[in-house]
């Protein structure tokens, strides 16, 4: 019966000593990924307030706002 026993403890020790090689072997594979970069462009609504087409609408808004005819559509 002890040599039995011996011998599963002895498996044990060498599954514990295997497994955490696999792990450590592993763990050295793993990639960090780096930080994401910072973007040379603006976000959301500063990305179009540069544009052209952002610049004539405004233009475009402000002309409209401007006119005095009185008769804006209920819209200002």
């Amino acid at each position: 019966m002890e040599g039995q026993r011996g011998r599963r403890l002895g498996s044990f020790l060498i599954g514990g000593l295997v497994g955490s090689v696999a792990g450590l072997v592993a763990a050295g594979r793993v990639r960090v990924r780096p930080a994401p970069a910072t973007r040379a462009t603006p976000e959301g609504l500063a990305a179009f307030e540069g544009a052209p087409c952002f610049a004539e609408l405004v233009e475009a808004e402000a002309a409209e706002r401007d006119e005095p005819d009185g008769d804006d559509g209920g819209r200002w």
